[in-house]
């Protein structure tokens, strides 16, 4: 409950600085605010308990599970934000604007995985989705912008219309919006066929959300068309949000886990890894590139909804790695293509000769993300095999293998393009301090989780 009411005053703050025309201190102020309410969650998780006490009307509910997401989430924002500055700088006057709406999408993701209350969830939901849409549409006069926020308006709203039907479903059987009565009342009494009915639009309206497939074909038109440091936070905030609070959901909606939804796990879960990667293979845009990478990656995460009894650490670890070597690759975009009418792969000719660190790091990022190890993003796909070979899912690990092996041709073939094909130019590349530091501090944290996967799988949630 804190940190959601830290999180939102800092918003409020953010918007009197716009006020006050204090726009020079917004970002320090704003970092400074972030790396407070990081101190306080984490402090939170491990003393067990909330500095403002409970809620006595179980609105939010601080377990180890939200507080865990919610850390993540914090430490991706402070990360995109640090690049806000150079990113906006030619749109100084609406800065405010900008991270103040950053700052509310966070707080809508904080909301999604610490809900007690159906009703929270949904505002949650609202708030990350309504954030999302103004950003992707952030660029009045770039075509493209406008196209992309406006595909992203009409299909979120249809996905948010089958969370809200499916969650008025759930109300009408259980008669509470309370998750704590709604699973006691769901294990207790005999569901009526729409409590099903409702379970699985609320699933297919966050799958839309997560972009898996078949709900994947708005994301690499979104992804395209957004600015770029909003396709960041898309990527990674947005999405492992989505999949962070279907989790949680079929965790207590799990009377509605039947053998049939099982099955449909398993088949989304292939077609998710197999055309995101097939498809990835073909772009020669790097940001569709990244919507498909993305895609296979949700492809994965969603396994872990076939146990989530055991997998909660295996969700987050994985969200963790994806994000982190996400943040890390479009830092390095954004260097790389700053300046640029597009974000085609040709930017990326001959870098190693422009910009080493710069390659280094989109290879590392590129390792994580193909399952490399000794990368996090190895160790995510063992956790999350290793759950799936205990729940008698080998079909699961066999595509998840050979999927892997797939995405490696397109990871390592930009890092082929990077290294052995000859750049427009050859002088050197200048690339605001803001990328490289969160480039190398996003990979590095990457690295760490690698090195370290404890940290993440030694936790109680």
């Amino acid at each position: 409950m804190s940190t959601l009411i830290a999180i939102s005053g800092l918003g409020i703050i953010c918007m009197l600085l716009e006020i006050l025309n204090l726009r020079k201190i917004l970002i320090p102020v704003t970092l400074i605010g972030l790396i407070a309410v990081l101190g306080m969650t984490v402090t939170e998780f491990y003393l067990g308990n909330s500095f403002l006490g409970t809620d006595k009307y179980n609105m939010v509910i601080a377990s180890g599970f939200s507080q865990g997401f919610s850390i993540l989430f914090i430490i991706l924002t402070i990360l995109i934000l640090a690049m806000s500055p150079k990113f906006y700088q030619e749109k100084i006057t609406k800065i405010a604007d900008y991270v103040t709406l950053k700052i509310f999408m966070l707080a809508g993701a904080v909301a999604m995985v610490s809900f007690g209350n159906f009703a929270m969830f949904f505002i949650g939901l609202e708030v990350l989705s309504i954030a999302a849409y103004v950003l992707a549409a952030s660029e009045p006069k770039n075509l493209k912008s406008n196209e992309a926020g406006m595909k992203y308006f009409i299909m979120g709203a249809f996905a948010s219309s089958f969370v809200l039907f499916g969650i008025a479903l759930i109300y009408g059987a259980t008669g509470s919006f309370d998750i704590v009565e709604v699973e006691m009342n769901s294990r207790l009494l005999t569901m009526p066929i729409w409590f099903t009915i409702g379970f699985v639009m609320i699933s297919v309206g966050m799958m839309f959300k997560a972009s898996i497939v078949p709900f994947h074909f708005w994301a690499p038109d979104v992804y395209e068309g957004s600015p770029t440091l909003v396709t960041a936070i898309m990527s990674t905030l947005v999405k492992v949000a989505a999949i962070g609070a279907l989790f949680k959901m079929i965790n207590v909606l799990s009377v509605g886990v039947t053998p049939a939804y099982q099955i449909a796990i398993v088949v989304i879960s292939i077609l998710t890894l197999t055309v995101g990667n097939i498809t990835a293979m073909k772009q020669t845009n790097i940001k569709r590139m990244m919507a498909y990478s993305g895609i296979s990656h949700a492809g994965f995460m969603m396994m872990t909804l076939l146990a989530t009894a055991t997998s909660a650490n295996t969700v987050l670890y994985y969200a963790a790695a994806y994000s982190l070597a996400g943040v890390a690759a479009f830092a390095v975009i954004l260097g790389v293509c700053r300046g640029k009418d597009n974000e085609d792969i040709s930017n990326f000719f001959g870098l190693v000769k422009r910009q080493p660190v710069l390659t280094a790091i989109m290879i590392c990022a590129f390792l994580s993300l193909s399952g490399i190890p000794i990368f996090a993003g190895f160790f995510a796909k063992f956790f999350v095999f290793g759950q799936m070979l205990e729940a008698n899912y080998l079909v699961l690990v066999i595509f998840g293998v050979i999927n892997s092996v797939i995405a490696v041709s397109y990871y390592l073939g930009v890092a082929n393009v990077m290294i052995t094909k000859e750049g427009e130019t050859t002088e050197r590349l200048r690339v605001p301090f803001e990328y490289k530091a969160v480039a190398v501090i996003a990979i590095c944290l990457n690295l760490l989780l690698g090195i370290f996967p404890d940290v993440i799988m030694g936790l109680s949630l």
